[in-house]
Protein backbone atom coordinates (compact mmCIF):
# COMPACT_ATOMS: atom_id res chain seq x y z
CA UNK A 1 0.00 0.00 0.00
CA UNK A 2 2.59 2.64 1.03
CA UNK A 3 4.57 1.71 -2.15
CA UNK A 4 1.75 2.03 -4.43
CA UNK A 5 1.26 5.63 -2.79
CA UNK A 6 4.81 6.98 -3.49
CA UNK A 7 4.63 5.01 -6.94
CA UNK A 8 1.54 7.80 -7.38
CA UNK A 9 3.08 10.56 -5.87
CA UNK A 10 6.07 10.07 -7.93
CA UNK A 11 4.10 9.76 -11.09
CA UNK A 12 2.37 13.06 -10.48
CA UNK A 13 5.46 15.04 -9.49
CA UNK A 14 7.05 13.60 -12.76
CA UNK A 15 3.86 15.34 -15.19
CA UNK A 16 3.86 18.17 -12.90
CA UNK A 17 8.01 18.89 -14.00
CA UNK A 18 7.23 17.78 -17.67
CA UNK A 19 8.84 13.97 -17.29
CA UNK A 20 7.84 10.92 -18.55
CA UNK A 21 8.42 7.71 -17.18
CA UNK A 22 9.13 4.74 -18.76
CA UNK A 23 7.69 1.30 -16.96
CA UNK A 24 9.93 -1.58 -18.86
CA UNK A 25 8.50 -4.19 -16.34
CA UNK A 26 4.70 -4.05 -17.84
CA UNK A 27 5.86 -1.81 -21.36
CA UNK A 28 3.94 1.11 -20.59
CA UNK A 29 4.27 4.70 -19.23
CA UNK A 30 2.47 5.76 -16.42
CA UNK A 31 2.46 9.43 -17.12
CA UNK A 32 1.29 9.18 -20.65
CA UNK A 33 -1.24 6.32 -19.73
CA UNK A 34 -0.17 3.94 -22.80
CA UNK A 35 1.54 1.28 -23.46
CA UNK A 36 5.09 1.83 -24.99
CA UNK A 37 4.02 0.52 -28.58
CA UNK A 38 1.41 3.12 -28.66
CA UNK A 39 2.36 7.04 -30.29
CA UNK A 40 3.89 8.48 -27.55
CA UNK A 41 4.63 11.75 -29.09
CA UNK A 42 2.36 14.96 -28.48
CA UNK A 43 2.11 16.86 -31.66
CA UNK A 44 3.55 20.46 -30.88
CA UNK A 45 4.96 19.66 -27.91
CA UNK A 46 7.34 16.76 -27.46
CA UNK A 47 8.59 13.91 -29.88
CA UNK A 48 9.19 10.47 -28.05
CA UNK A 49 11.05 7.65 -29.88
CA UNK A 50 12.11 4.59 -28.36
CA UNK A 51 15.00 3.89 -26.79
CA UNK A 52 16.37 7.52 -27.75
CA UNK A 53 14.10 9.25 -25.90
CA UNK A 54 12.48 12.38 -25.68
CA UNK A 55 12.59 15.80 -27.81
CA UNK A 56 11.18 19.24 -27.23
CA UNK A 57 9.08 20.45 -29.74
CA UNK A 58 10.46 23.93 -30.66
CA UNK A 59 9.52 24.48 -34.04
CA UNK A 60 5.67 24.05 -34.11
CA UNK A 61 3.37 23.46 -36.93
CA UNK A 62 -0.10 25.16 -37.19
CA UNK A 63 -0.90 24.74 -40.85
CA UNK A 64 -0.61 23.13 -44.18
CA UNK A 65 -1.89 24.39 -47.58
CA UNK A 66 -1.30 21.31 -50.13
CA UNK A 67 -1.13 22.14 -54.26
CA UNK A 68 -1.89 19.56 -56.72
CA UNK A 69 -0.87 19.75 -59.65
CA UNK A 70 -2.74 18.15 -62.13
CA UNK A 71 -2.50 17.23 -65.94
CA UNK A 72 -4.92 14.64 -66.90
CA UNK A 73 -4.22 14.71 -70.62
CA UNK A 74 -0.18 13.87 -70.56
CA UNK A 75 0.76 10.18 -70.31
CA UNK A 76 4.22 10.57 -69.10
CA UNK A 77 5.39 14.19 -69.68
CA UNK A 78 9.08 14.38 -71.50
CA UNK A 79 9.00 10.61 -72.50
CA UNK A 80 7.02 8.03 -74.94
CA UNK A 81 7.11 5.20 -72.33
CA UNK A 82 4.06 3.67 -70.45
CA UNK A 83 3.37 3.73 -67.05
CA UNK A 84 2.71 0.61 -64.49
CA UNK A 85 -0.36 -1.09 -65.27
CA UNK A 86 -0.62 1.11 -68.30
CA UNK A 87 -3.45 3.00 -67.47
CA UNK A 88 -4.86 5.93 -68.91
CA UNK A 89 -3.20 8.96 -67.53
CA UNK A 90 -6.57 10.23 -66.04
CA UNK A 91 -7.09 7.09 -63.65
CA UNK A 92 -3.47 7.94 -62.05
CA UNK A 93 -4.27 11.61 -61.15
CA UNK A 94 -8.03 10.10 -59.65
CA UNK A 95 -5.88 6.98 -57.36
CA UNK A 96 -3.12 10.06 -56.44
CA UNK A 97 -5.68 12.84 -55.59
CA UNK A 98 -7.69 9.71 -53.83
CA UNK A 99 -5.06 8.36 -51.67
CA UNK A 100 -4.16 11.64 -51.07
CA UNK A 101 -6.81 12.77 -49.17
CA UNK A 102 -7.46 9.58 -47.35
CA UNK A 103 -3.88 10.70 -46.28
CA UNK A 104 -5.32 13.70 -45.00
CA UNK A 105 -8.29 12.49 -43.61
CA UNK A 106 -5.92 10.37 -41.42
CA UNK A 107 -4.06 13.08 -40.84
CA UNK A 108 -6.57 15.57 -39.40
CA UNK A 109 -8.21 12.41 -37.25
CA UNK A 110 -4.41 12.85 -35.48
CA UNK A 111 -3.89 16.04 -35.37
CA UNK A 112 -7.02 18.28 -35.83
CA UNK A 113 -6.03 21.22 -34.54
CA UNK A 114 -3.42 21.57 -37.54
CA UNK A 115 -4.99 23.57 -40.53
CA UNK A 116 -4.91 21.55 -43.81
CA UNK A 117 -6.16 23.29 -46.84
CA UNK A 118 -5.86 21.46 -50.56
CA UNK A 119 -5.95 23.62 -54.06
CA UNK A 120 -5.79 21.29 -57.27
CA UNK A 121 -4.10 23.17 -60.16
CA UNK A 122 -5.58 21.77 -63.14
CA UNK A 123 -3.92 22.05 -66.50
CA UNK A 124 -6.09 21.92 -69.22
CA UNK A 125 -8.09 18.86 -68.08
CA UNK A 126 -10.80 17.24 -70.77
CA UNK A 127 -13.93 18.58 -68.89
CA UNK A 128 -14.69 14.52 -68.70
CA UNK A 129 -11.19 14.09 -66.76
CA UNK A 130 -12.22 17.72 -64.44
CA UNK A 131 -15.92 16.55 -63.28
CA UNK A 132 -14.16 12.86 -61.97
CA UNK A 133 -11.65 15.01 -60.17
CA UNK A 134 -14.73 17.52 -58.89
CA UNK A 135 -16.55 14.15 -58.08
CA UNK A 136 -13.75 13.55 -55.75
CA UNK A 137 -13.81 16.09 -53.98
CA UNK A 138 -16.98 16.38 -52.86
CA UNK A 139 -18.64 15.50 -49.38
CA UNK A 140 -14.98 14.77 -48.08
CA UNK A 141 -15.52 17.46 -45.39
CA UNK A 142 -12.01 19.05 -46.33
CA UNK A 143 -11.27 22.51 -47.64
CA UNK A 144 -10.62 21.76 -51.11
CA UNK A 145 -10.30 24.60 -54.06
CA UNK A 146 -9.81 23.89 -58.27
CA UNK A 147 -7.75 26.43 -59.89
CA UNK A 148 -7.34 26.41 -63.38
CA UNK A 149 -3.99 27.41 -64.79
CA UNK A 150 -4.28 29.79 -68.04
CA UNK A 151 -1.11 29.93 -70.50
CA UNK A 152 -1.82 33.65 -71.35
CA UNK A 153 -0.45 34.95 -67.98
CA UNK A 154 3.35 32.88 -68.46
CA UNK A 155 3.59 33.25 -72.19
CA UNK A 156 5.91 36.50 -72.15
CA UNK A 157 7.37 35.33 -68.44
CA UNK A 158 8.56 31.67 -70.08
CA UNK A 159 10.76 31.41 -72.79
CA UNK A 160 9.76 29.40 -75.90
CA UNK A 161 9.85 25.68 -75.65
CA UNK A 162 10.20 22.62 -78.10
CA UNK A 163 6.73 21.79 -77.14
CA UNK A 164 3.36 22.40 -75.55
CA UNK A 165 3.99 20.31 -72.89
CA UNK A 166 6.82 21.18 -71.58
CA UNK A 167 5.74 24.86 -71.30
CA UNK A 168 2.73 23.87 -69.41
CA UNK A 169 5.15 22.05 -67.03
CA UNK A 170 6.76 25.07 -66.67
CA UNK A 171 3.75 27.25 -66.40
CA UNK A 172 1.67 24.93 -63.78
CA UNK A 173 4.77 25.05 -61.65
CA UNK A 174 5.34 28.37 -61.52
CA UNK A 175 1.78 29.17 -61.11
CA UNK A 176 1.84 26.83 -58.13
CA UNK A 177 5.05 28.58 -56.51
CA UNK A 178 2.92 32.17 -56.85
CA UNK A 179 0.15 30.37 -55.28
CA UNK A 180 2.77 29.41 -52.49
CA UNK A 181 4.03 32.91 -52.28
CA UNK A 182 0.99 34.49 -51.13
CA UNK A 183 -1.15 31.85 -49.38
CA UNK A 184 1.53 29.90 -47.61
CA UNK A 185 0.50 30.56 -43.89
CA UNK A 186 3.14 28.09 -42.52
CA UNK A 187 4.17 24.87 -44.62
CA UNK A 188 3.51 24.31 -48.15
CA UNK A 189 3.79 20.45 -49.50
CA UNK A 190 4.10 20.53 -53.38
CA UNK A 191 2.12 17.57 -54.96
CA UNK A 192 2.36 16.28 -57.97
CA UNK A 193 -0.38 13.62 -59.81
CA UNK A 194 1.26 10.95 -60.12
CA UNK A 195 2.52 9.78 -56.70
CA UNK A 196 0.08 7.03 -54.71
CA UNK A 197 0.58 8.02 -51.05
CA UNK A 198 0.13 5.79 -48.32
CA UNK A 199 -2.52 6.90 -45.51
CA UNK A 200 0.12 7.69 -42.62
CA UNK A 201 1.71 10.08 -45.06
CA UNK A 202 0.42 13.70 -43.89
CA UNK A 203 0.82 12.57 -40.51
CA UNK A 204 4.61 11.29 -40.65
CA UNK A 205 5.83 13.81 -43.01
CA UNK A 206 4.13 16.66 -40.12
CA UNK A 207 5.49 14.97 -37.06
CA UNK A 208 9.00 14.51 -38.46
CA UNK A 209 9.11 17.82 -39.38
CA UNK A 210 8.60 19.08 -36.24
CA UNK A 211 10.80 16.71 -34.59
CA UNK A 212 13.82 17.03 -37.36
CA UNK A 213 13.68 20.79 -37.50
CA UNK A 214 13.32 21.17 -33.59
CA UNK A 215 16.47 18.59 -33.10
CA UNK A 216 18.67 20.79 -35.63
CA UNK A 217 16.76 24.38 -35.02
CA UNK A 218 16.11 25.22 -38.56
CA UNK A 219 13.80 24.39 -40.98
CA UNK A 220 13.93 21.71 -43.68
CA UNK A 221 12.66 20.60 -47.19
CA UNK A 222 11.02 17.56 -46.99
CA UNK A 223 10.27 14.74 -49.69
CA UNK A 224 7.80 11.93 -49.46
CA UNK A 225 9.10 9.04 -52.12
CA UNK A 226 12.55 7.16 -51.70
CA UNK A 227 13.52 7.39 -55.06
CA UNK A 228 15.37 4.75 -56.65
CA UNK A 229 18.37 6.65 -58.32
CA UNK A 230 19.30 7.56 -54.36
CA UNK A 231 20.74 4.05 -55.08
CA UNK A 232 22.89 4.09 -58.12
CA UNK A 233 25.42 5.93 -57.09
CA UNK A 234 27.66 5.96 -53.55
CA UNK A 235 26.07 9.85 -52.49
CA UNK A 236 27.12 9.98 -48.91
CA UNK A 237 24.09 10.42 -46.65
CA UNK A 238 22.70 11.47 -42.91
CA UNK A 239 19.97 9.28 -41.55
CA UNK A 240 17.69 10.74 -38.80
CA UNK A 241 14.76 9.33 -36.80
CA UNK A 242 11.57 10.87 -37.47
CA UNK A 243 8.28 10.02 -36.00
CA UNK A 244 7.79 6.50 -36.63
CA UNK A 245 10.79 5.94 -39.58
CA UNK A 246 14.61 6.59 -40.68
CA UNK A 247 14.71 9.46 -43.04
CA UNK A 248 17.93 10.31 -45.37
CA UNK A 249 19.74 13.52 -46.47
CA UNK A 250 19.20 14.39 -49.63
CA UNK A 251 20.73 16.31 -52.47
CA UNK A 252 17.95 15.95 -55.05
CA UNK A 253 14.20 16.05 -55.46
CA UNK A 254 11.31 16.58 -58.17
CA UNK A 255 9.02 18.40 -57.83
CA UNK A 256 7.06 16.49 -55.05
CA UNK A 257 8.19 18.22 -51.61
CA UNK A 258 7.25 19.89 -48.26
CA UNK A 259 8.82 23.25 -47.18
CA UNK A 260 8.25 26.27 -45.36
CA UNK A 261 6.76 29.82 -45.78
CA UNK A 262 9.97 31.18 -44.81
CA UNK A 263 11.83 29.27 -47.64
CA UNK A 264 9.41 30.34 -50.52
CA UNK A 265 10.51 34.09 -49.45
CA UNK A 266 14.30 33.61 -48.62
CA UNK A 267 14.70 31.26 -51.60
CA UNK A 268 11.91 33.40 -54.31
CA UNK A 269 14.79 34.02 -56.62
CA UNK A 270 15.57 30.20 -57.48
CA UNK A 271 11.63 28.81 -57.32
CA UNK A 272 11.22 31.69 -59.86
CA UNK A 273 14.10 30.92 -61.92
CA UNK A 274 13.64 26.88 -61.99
CA UNK A 275 9.85 28.20 -64.20
CA UNK A 276 11.80 30.27 -66.52
CA UNK A 277 12.75 27.48 -68.84
CA UNK A 278 13.61 23.93 -69.67
CA UNK A 279 16.67 23.09 -67.46
CA UNK A 280 18.86 19.90 -67.12
CA UNK A 281 17.78 18.75 -64.73
CA UNK A 282 14.50 20.15 -64.52
CA UNK A 283 14.48 21.11 -61.15
CA UNK A 284 18.26 22.37 -61.30
CA UNK A 285 17.55 25.61 -59.31
CA UNK A 286 15.25 23.77 -56.72
CA UNK A 287 18.23 21.48 -56.13
CA UNK A 288 20.71 23.75 -55.56
CA UNK A 289 18.79 24.67 -52.61
CA UNK A 290 20.02 21.53 -51.02
CA UNK A 291 23.09 22.31 -51.08
CA UNK A 292 22.10 25.32 -48.56
CA UNK A 293 19.36 23.42 -46.47
CA UNK A 294 18.66 20.09 -45.33
CA UNK A 295 15.96 17.79 -47.67
CA UNK A 296 15.12 14.64 -46.60
CA UNK A 297 13.07 11.58 -47.70
CA UNK A 298 12.03 8.99 -46.32
CA UNK A 299 13.10 4.90 -45.49
CA UNK A 300 10.77 3.35 -46.58
CA UNK A 301 8.68 5.76 -48.95
CA UNK A 302 5.48 7.23 -48.14
CA UNK A 303 4.81 8.15 -51.65
CA UNK A 304 5.63 6.44 -54.53
CA UNK A 305 6.13 8.05 -58.05
CA UNK A 306 4.56 5.56 -60.44
CA UNK A 307 6.08 5.81 -64.01
CA UNK A 308 7.61 3.32 -65.92
CA UNK A 309 9.12 0.65 -64.70
CA UNK A 310 12.76 1.02 -65.20
CA UNK A 311 12.37 5.00 -64.65
CA UNK A 312 15.19 6.02 -61.83
CA UNK A 313 13.22 8.33 -60.55
CA UNK A 314 9.71 6.31 -60.15
CA UNK A 315 8.98 3.52 -58.19
CA UNK A 316 10.47 3.21 -54.56
CA UNK A 317 12.18 -0.14 -53.45
CA UNK A 318 10.28 -2.97 -51.31
CA UNK A 319 6.82 -1.82 -51.90
CA UNK A 320 3.85 -3.59 -52.82
CA UNK A 321 2.43 -1.64 -55.86
CA UNK A 322 -0.49 -3.76 -56.52
CA UNK A 323 -1.74 -3.31 -53.06
CA UNK A 324 -1.00 0.30 -53.20
CA UNK A 325 -2.99 0.86 -56.46
CA UNK A 326 -5.58 -1.24 -55.49
CA UNK A 327 -6.28 0.39 -51.89
CA UNK A 328 -5.62 4.17 -54.18
CA UNK A 329 -9.14 2.88 -56.13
Amino acid sequence: MRKSIIKKLFIKLSKIMGYEIIDQNDFTSPTLDKELNQDLSILNDKSIVLPLGEVKISRKITSVLILFRTNSNVEIWDQNKKRLFEKPKVEYTLRSLNSLIKSIKFCKEKYPSIKINLIIIDDSSKDENLNKIKNLTKNTGLKIDIKNLNHDNYKKVIKSQKNEQTFSNLASLLYCFEIAKENTEDLVFFVEDDYLHFEPMMEEMIASYERISSQISKDIFMCPSDYPYLYMNNQKTNVLIGNKRHWRTVGKTLCTFMTCKQFIEKYWDNFHKNCLDRHDPFEKYINELYQKEICVSPLKSLSVHFTNVNSSYGLSPFIDYKKLWKESE
